[in-house]
């Protein structure tokens, strides 16, 4: 398995970016807006295996003070090979020189991103735009 890493939004997709997020299974995430959302990120990563679109992730960061790593998916044919990890791995090398590096995971995945150094916010909080569901799926009390 050679895979090729992208890190520019040129070719991208994005169709086929949505029908990642759908299979990895990380939600319906529309076409437009996921160009919205990479084109305003600093730091992005799209991995190919033979041409298909695998793994993606994206860090929306200031510069110095705060990166926030987001949106990872890795399609089901290519969990559990390792790419998971490269794809924070190599977030996080990108977002080195902040003072902090923030992500917002899938409830029940934090041991995996522990692995990485990553420990729970006392102090984090959030407004969703659907309280309900984010409490349905325990992202909130």
């Amino acid at each position: 398995m050679t895979l090729e890493w992208r890190h520019s939004l040129e070719d991208i997709d994005w169709e086929e970016l949505s029908r990642l997020y759908q299979a990895a299974p990380l939600g319906n995430k529309q076409p437009g807006g996921l160009k919205l959302v990479f084109s305003n990120s600093m730091f992005k990563c799209f991995v190919y295996d033979d041409g298909r679109l695998v793994g993606a992730g994206r860090a929306v960061a200031d510069g110095l003070d705060c990166s926030y790593i987001c949106d990872v998916a890795v399609h089901p044919t290519h969990q559990g090979t390792g790419l998971g990890k490269q794809l924070v791995s190599r977030l996080m090398d990108l977002s080195k020189g902040h003072r902090k590096i923030i992500l917002y995971a899938v409830a029940g995945k934090e041991p995996f991103y522990e692995k990485f150094g990553f420990r729970r916010m006392k102090t984090a909080m959030a407004v969703f735009e659907n309280q309900a569901q984010a409490a349905e799926r325990g992202l909130i009390e």
